[in-house]
């Protein structure tokens, strides 16, 4: 039976999704998941009918494969992006290092999972790319709460909290990104341009987790920082 969409991020009213897959099986699965949820669903098996879809049908949502016939995920995502397709976009795939999580990123994903995969995760972060379809770029999502990008200010349960500019930036860039995990140098480049010590990223974390928790920013051993909850 359909759940009646409520406060987790489903539509008032039905919005569309595309599901772009070349397996028949899961692609199937996936819209009546969706449709379960509220959702209306169009289907695509290759790159080539998936770029005339997003082309010549609004959507809200698009959940995308990498390894498509005709033309690859990331290519057709490319085309979509250079013709100012700006529908938030999840890759769905079996290809789950860090380099191809990047590249998915980096071709204009908003968000990447990897198969095989839990399905109540695969719907939670449909809602998430859902909530930031209705709200633009001016919210992003952060576990429960959310970065308001105009105001400058993370929306919690019990409350704004400001950040101060290089606060700001730190988390703006990882809630953009919230799967990708960045090395202290990346950080650095990107948000601390004119300061030489990659030692400036750990303080600024500090600041960010004495403000917001200390699980707003995931630590992953050996490696760097990612997005985490709040």
């Amino acid at each position: 039976m359909s759940r009646q969409p409520d406060a987790t991020g489903c539509p008032d009213q039905p919005g569309r999704v595309l599901v772009v897959d070349d397996d028949a099986d899961l692609r199937v699965m996936l819209a009546e998941l969706l449709a379960g949820a509220g959702y209306r669903v169009d289907q695509a098996a290759d790159g080539q009918s998936g770029l005339h879809l997003a082309l010549t049908r609004a959507y809200q949502v698009m959940v995308l494969d990498r390894g498509l016939p005709a033309l690859d995920g990331l290519d057709l995502l490319a085309r979509l992006r250079r013709q100012g397709f700006d529908v938030p976009v999840l890759i769905l795939t079996a290809r789950g290092s860090v380099a191809d999580r990047v590249a998915g990123l980096d071709a204009g994903a908003e968000d990447y999972l990897v198969k095989p995969f839990d399905i109540d995760e695969f719907l939670a972060r449909v809602r998430a790319l859902w909530r930031r379809h209705l709200r633009g770029a001016t919210e992003l999502p952060i576990g429960r709460g959310l970065l308001d990008v105009a105001q400058r200010v993370v929306r919690t349960r019990t409350g704004d909290v400001a950040l101060s500019g290089r606060e700001f930036d730190l988390l703006h860039l990882l809630a953009r990104h919230p799967n990708v995990v960045y090395q202290r140098a990346d950080l650095r480049e990107q948000v601390f341009a004119d300061t030489a010590s990659e030692s400036i990223v750990d303080t600024y974390v500090y600041y960010l987790r004495r403000k917001l928790g200390r699980k707003v920013v995931r630590t992953v051993r050996g490696t760097g920082y990612r997005l985490g909850e709040l």
